[in-house]
């Protein structure tokens, strides 16, 4: 085949007559498009160079002398993807008004998906400068004709104008109603609530404004369908529209996110029942082709007043009331106060604080040792992540953490903490310092992350000595084909799994089968009452007893004192751990540690004098949390 040159190309930009400009579209909205290229010709006939087109929007190309009927057909053309041409008078960049022949073609780009708009303008004669067409001279015929094309115009002008106005109905009604619910959309709200905010400001009309989310809206979604999802929201949509007033806006945001707008009117009371029947009424069970769950609503409300220094903050005000709502326990609604504007305030802040943390690598890992049971000797240390605050000194998990799983940064702090285990196993054993393992407690979204196996891989630390402490929460709730093969996974590579805090979820006996961990940790609640409590010992024994039925190792989690570490001993517990043994502690701390002991912690059965040795190593200290 005969490969066109490039100088026949560049020719056919100077030479050719028809004004050309390629666009590229929206892939929502075909009537929305950036030009990116244009030939001479089309530099001739608009007016726009080409510098002056290439990056503009395509309303360039709609002058002010366009008629409004044209332009609305253009729109609908393009948002519908057609391909079309209309002849028009239109204006060129200096105003001058000519005829034109205006074509759109529509091209795809199948590597990337993307849309096109070839647009091509012809200028036309203008018609208006046209010779009058031959007239007969028999005056009846003439009037006859005559008539006849004024009635067949005015009809036709009739249909024309009845399209015209359905179609400005529609595209009006697309512009600012969500299609599924018929409520106002995220555009029509944005408009309205500023014209009510410009509204109080100059006459005082204080509103309220409600932000409402559906609770387990992704749940049904997952578990019934999307056209199940697709009637849950139509029916909140028309329960909405059923308490609110006319005078009231109702908005689908996207999602299962709605808001309303409302006039405060005397009292603030009038809100407040609102929102309680809103929650009320979405309380009721939702029922979709015989099969019935529900899905409550979390509601946040915020009020815009006369005397607010900024009012445009009220939409953001009553979504931060919702996020209260919601952990809160959801199915309830929140009044905004400042005290959640400050604590917002404080967790923008921590959000950027652990970005830099990140990027500074401040996280370092703490260690608390687990003894064996029947020799006293350290037999792991479970790793605890701390934040080394510049200002703050050492943070606890409690202070960071779900921060960090909302932000997604999680991974990039396993990452950090992974580095420093493989670090400090490595200075351990080449100081001759024995430390058999470690073990690190697994985030849900983590075990869910098909990438985490890659980072156990990559750390460096032997497979070995790791543990993975999973907790029962957590496989109860995320127990999906990817956890069970990532938990597959470690086992293959050799990680030990451990289900950790047993008792304190919902855990069952074939649960433990489907996880199937080598290590049971008892949870320290369990524990700790065993010593002033008789009563509370069965219970501990027989939650050993359904882990050694089932080929576990027991780790007794809050070992406070002696007393504690000898009854669970007894009991059968393989590996003790608490505060009796040491609290959390860096590396330094750890390593001179199992120098001063030589690695053993307890003495199980010792004469007097080495269990008095033993007790000034690991004097018991009251647990305030680990």
């Amino acid at each position: 085949m005969l490969v066109i040159p490039a100088q026949i190309f560049s020719q056919i930009n100077e030479k050719c007559a028809e004004g050309l400009a390629l666009a590229i579209a929206s892939n929502d909205d075909g009537a929305v498009m950036e030009l990116q290229w244009c030939n001479k010709a089309f530099t001739k006939i608009t007016g726009y160079a080409s510098h002056e087109a290439v990056g503009q929007r395509g309303t360039i190309l709609i002058g002010p002398d366009l008629e409004q009927g044209v332009h609305l057909y253009i729109i609908e053309k393009l948002m519908n993807w057609e391909n079309f041409s209309v002849k028009a008078f239109n204006n060129r960049k200096n105003g001058d008004v000519y005829f034109q022949k205006m074509s759109w073609i529509h091209l795809s780009d199948t590597d990337t998906g993307n849309h096109w708009w070839l647009c091509s303008i012809i200028e036309l004669d203008d018609v208006r400068a046209e010779p009058a067409p031959h007239v007969t001279t028999d005056p009846v015929a003439c009037g006859q004709q005559s008539h006849a094309k004024l009635v067949d115009q005015v009809q036709r002008l009739e249909k024309e104008n009845t399209r015209l106005h359905q179609l400005a109905k529609s595209v009006a009604r697309d512009a600012n109603e969500d299609a599924l619910t018929g409520l106002s959309n995220r555009r029509h709200f944005e408009v309205e609530v500023k014209t009510w905010i410009e509204n109080l400001k100059k006459h005082g009309t204080e509103f309220a404004v409600l932000y409402i989310d559906l609770d387990r809206f992704k749940f049904v979604n997952d578990s019934l369908g999307h056209e199940a999802g697709d009637r849950l929201l139509v029916s909140a949509a028309n329960t909405l529209r059923e308490l609110t007033r006319e005078s009231d806006l109702v908005a689908r945001l996207g999602g299962d996110e709605f808001v309303i707008l409302t006039q405060l009117g005397k009292s603030a009371l009038n809100i407040s029942s609102l929102a309680d029947e809103i929650v009320l009424r979405m309380q009721a069970p939702f029922s979709c082709d015989g099969k019935s769950t529900y899905c409550s609503v979390s509601v946040g409300v915020a009020i815009a007043k006369a005397n607010m220094e900024n009012p445009e903050q009220v939409v953001a005000d009553s979504d931060e009331a919702l996020y209260h709502a919601k952990s809160q326990g959801k199915g309830r609604w929140s009044f905004f106060t400042e005290e959640m504007h400050a604590e917002s305030i404080a967790t923008k802040q921590l959000a950027s604080d652990l970005l830099v943390a990140c990027e500074k690598r401040e996280f370092v890992p703490y260690f608390q040792p687990l003894i064996d049971s029947a020799t006293g000797r350290i037999a792991s240390a479970e790793m605890l992540v701390r934040w080394n605050h510049p200002t703050k000194g050492i943070l606890p998990p409690a202070a960071f953490l779900d921060t960090a799983a909302n932000m997604g940064i999680l991974k990039r702090i396993d990452k950090i903490i992974f580095a420093c285990v493989h670090g400090a196993l490595s200075r351990f054993d080449e100081a001759g310092v024995d430390l058999p393992r470690v073990a690190i407690n697994v985030s849900a979204a983590r075990l869910a992350d098909p990438t985490f196996i890659h980072d156990i891989k990559s750390s460096g630390i032997d497979p070995n000595r790791l543990t993975v402490e999973i907790l029962e929460s957590v496989y109860l709730d995320r127990m999906g084909d990817v956890v069970r093969w990532t938990i597959d996974e470690l086992d293959e590579l050799g990680v030990t799994i451990a289900l950790d805090d047993f008792g304190t979820g919902h855990a069952s006996v074939s649960g433990l089968l489907e996880i199937r961990p080598s290590i049971l940790k008892i949870d320290r609640h369990f524990i700790q009452p065993i010593v002033d409590e008789a009563s509370a010992r069965p219970l501990v024994s027989s939650i050993i007893g359904i882990g050694k039925g089932l080929g576990m190792r027991v780790v007794a989690e809050g070992v406070e004192t002696e007393e504690h570490a000898r009854l669970v001993s007894d009991m059968g517990c393989d590996y003790l751990q608490g505060y009796y043994f040491g609290k959390p502690m860096n590396e330094d701390d750890l390593r001179n540690r199992l120098i001063e002991t030589g690695g053993r912690f307890w003495s199980n059965g010792t004469d007097d004098s080495e269990k008095r040795r033993m007790q000034g190593i690991g004097r018991p200290i009251r647990n305030t949390g680990s």
